[in-house]
């Protein structure tokens, strides 16, 4: 049987990507064959198209990250799921999401959230993971805190802004005027227009700082953060962070790099929120496979309002 993919054949602009036909993936053991009907688009996903992350591996290969389907087989040792069950998750390179068919680690899967669109669910999972596990496992975000969101309204940001403020966080988020009222709608309790008003100006005594942009915002985000603060930075790719190291460590603050970890227990855990009304995911623009090309120009403009999906059934 075969299926249709994405393919690069050599690193380069959003024209390199190719629709391709190949033979359906099999599952190893401790895995499954997902029916993909969606997969989320990710910064990272045209930061590799590009070769700005080769180390993960030369082309031809298939990008995505993020997935949401329904169970189609097994692999040996394989129990947690039945057929047709629906799932959602992320999964690391070689493999990629940007297909009809993939095989997933079974543990990097967990039950999609009850009655939600296949769509929405493939937006979630490594924003989702990058939210959840940099301000709950690392940081350890609770009421009472004060929360700094930078890019609030992007597709790592929005979650956060929710989670924070699901475990009881006053929650600020810096971001242009036209989207203060699309984040207000998701419970930020304070909001910047960073064009027109520097935080680090503006903003004190803050437990937690989550950066997805680094760059010159990572030393202006040490002057906002309470005495014992943390900065996340989650962008992943970036600048040189010595002298934001050596600052932080001279001001006695944490400043942590994260890279999120595919977790089924972890989606659980956000499947629950979403569940609850607690969070849910923003996506601007749905796409079918064959004009990934197209949702990679997009995700590179830097302006997206939430998430891009493609939709692969």
């Amino acid at each position: 049987m075969r299926m249709r993919a994405i393919s690069q054949r050599e690193f380069g602009g959003p024209e390199v990507l190719e629709v391709v036909e190949i033979d359906l993936p099999v599952p190893g053991p401790g895995e499954v064959l997902v029916r993909v009907q969606a997969a989320g688009v990710n910064p990272a996903d045209w930061k590799r198209r590009s070769g700005l992350l080769r180390r993960l591996g030369e082309p031809p290969f298939t990008l995505g990250l993020d997935l949401a389907g329904t169970v189609a087989a097994a692999g040996d040792g394989a129990g947690r799921f039945r057929e047709d069950d629906a799932v959602y998750g992320a999964m690391l390179p070689p493999r990629g999401s940007y297909a009809q068919f993939v095989a997933v680690p079974e543990e990097a899967l967990a039950p999609a959230p009850q009655g939600l669109d296949p769509v929405l669910a493939a937006a979630l999972p490594t924003a989702g993971l990058t939210a959840w596990q940099a301000l709950v496992r690392v940081a350890g975000v609770r009421a009472g805190h004060r929360v700094l969101v930078h890019a609030a309204a992007g597709g790592v940001g929005h979650l956060a802004v929710q989670i924070a403020k699901a475990r009881g966080a006053h929650v600020i988020g810096t971001a242009r005027e036209e989207k203060h009222g699309f984040l207000k709608g998701l419970g930020a309790d304070e909001l910047i227009d960073y064009t027109a008003t520097d935080f680090a100006a503006v903003v004190r005594d803050v437990d937690i700082v989550l950066d997805p942009i680094s760059g010159d915002y990572a030393p202006r985000s040490l002057e906002t953060l309470a005495p014992d603060g943390v900065l996340l930075d989650v962008r992943g790719t970036g600048p040189d962070r010595t002298a934001v190291r050596e600052r932080s460590r001279e001001r006695g603050l944490r400043y942590v790099e994260f890279g999120f970890t595919p977790s089924g227990a972890d989606l659980g855990e956000l499947a629950a929120l979403v569940e609850r009304g607690q969070v849910r995911g923003a996506v601007e623009h749905v796409l079918p496979l064959e004009e990934a090309a197209e949702a990679h120009r997009l995700s590179e403009t830097g302006r997206v309002k939430g998430k891009i999906v493609l939709t692969a059934a």
